[in-house]
């Protein structure tokens, strides 16, 4: 009954006055049947957790099993599924961040079928109503504030394409706390026509990709992780970029929820290992079979967990997604600080100046010929001194 229940969950700085330095595609109301972001209704969250200190922005895996090719919006089959994937997710964020999820017209299960190119072009489509909403949030809720980007499956491919097209802007970049790519391959290849990119290397740093996709040892080659390309993985239970194991007693909880909603069916405590696959990138999951949690979908090989990704690691996810967001609360803190304690050195050097400059004249009036230098003079290079002191102190602080 477990393993059937499974298999179904998821087929089925100032804010600026514009945003077009960083927006190429700012928000208008589509003439081609496109969702208007302006009307609530054509969202599945709209700042949900209102008391939170930053945001999320959540995008959909798919859901549409029925059409050829793209989903519409208005159907409300899809609509039903499309909030109830979202809802088996929200709890690894739920706590941390406000909540924004766009309906779109994301392409249908069977359109991954189809020849890569001809499959791009719909996803084409489809990544045109996230980045609408997406400039839409920007320019109406985003205010400046942290944000997170979640997606798994189709919608970690639409987070992928946010960051490569909003998130080279350097204002933008200091505002994002961290992208959950999950369950999509982010290959070296792609990741080269994009250096902004920048993937996570351990469990706290910021403005980064965590990124992973699940599969059995003995895979090779599936969608997300074709075989001879290299994808980049951070291992969920020791957050390491390396093949070094994590043992499954680092697994803080998989949780399976109820098909299409926020009630967790099942929690099981150190489920599963994981290691990642040196050559190809993806991560293997050790400790359970194929057999108790098949792949589900013909797209994929038997032993490829993709449908699990979120779930095996639910638990390491949200405890995190709350860690990172400490990160990065704690750093712009000390660059805060930084800021202020440069400031009053400017302050206080001006002063010096000044006062410094007054006794060299009082010491000079009434004698012909030029003051000596030093005295007066010296208090310029001293003044440029510490002000490239603590410029210097935190530009560190930025990069760190």
């Amino acid at each position: 009954m477990r393993i059937k229940r499974t298999a179904s969950i998821l087929m089925s700085s100032v804010f600026m006055l514009s945003m077009s330095a960083f927006s190429p595609l700012s928000y208008s109301a589509a003439e081609d049947g496109a969702p208007d972001y302006s009307d609530e209704k054509n969202w599945a969250y709209f700042g949900e957790g209102t008391d939170k200190e930053a945001d999320v922005f959540f995008v959909a895996p798919t859901v549409d099993t029925d059409d050829e090719a793209m989903m519409s919006v208005d159907d409300e089959k899809n609509r039903s599924r499309f909030l109830g994937a979202l809802e088996m997710e929200r709890g690894i964020v739920y706590g941390t961040a406000r909540m924004y999820a766009p309906y779109y017209r994301q392409i249908s299960l069977k359109s991954y079928g189809l020849p890569e190119a001809e499959r791009e072009e719909f996803l084409k489509s489809a990544y045109a109503d996230v980045s609408d909403a997406f400039s839409y949030y920007l320019e109406n809720e985003n205010n400046g504030r942290p944000v997170m980007l979640f997606g798994f499956s189709q919608g970690a491919d639409m987070c992928c394409r946010l960051l490569e097209e909003y998130f080279d802007d350097e204002k933008l970049g200091s505002q994002l706390v961290a992208a959950y790519i999950i369950g999509w391959g982010i290959s070296e290849e792609r990741a080269a026509e994009y250096p902004h990119l920048k993937f996570a290397q351990g469990e706290k740093d910021t403005g980064v990709i965590v990124s992973f996709d699940c599969e059995a040892p003995e895979v090779t080659d599936t969608l997300m992780c074709p075989a001879g390309v290299k994808t980049y993985s951070i291992n969920p239970l020791n957050w390491r970029t390396d093949d070094a194991p994590a043992d499954k007693s680092l697994n803080k909880g998989a949780c399976f929820m109820k098909t299409y909603s926020k009630e967790i069916a099942t929690e099981i405590p150190a489920l599963c290992g994981c290691y990642i696959d040196a050559e190809r990138g993806a991560l293997k999951v050790t400790d359970v079979t194929k057999e108790d949690y098949p792949a589900g979908l013909d797209l994929f090989p038997e032993g490829s967990y993709h449908l699990y990704d979120y779930q095996f690691f639910f638990r390491n996810l949200q405890e995190n997604a709350a860690v990172r967001l400490d990160a990065y609360n704690s750093s712009a803190e000390e660059v805060t600080t930084a800021s202020e304690t440069t400031a009053s050195t400017q302050t206080s050097t001006t002063t010096a100046s000044s006062s410094t400059a007054k006794q060299t004249s009082g010491s000079t009036s009434g004698s012909s010929g030029s003051p000596k230098t030093g005295d007066a003079g010296a208090a310029i290079p001293l003044a440029v001194i510490a002000l490239a002191a603590g410029t210097a102190f935190v530009l560190r602080r930025k990069e760190q």
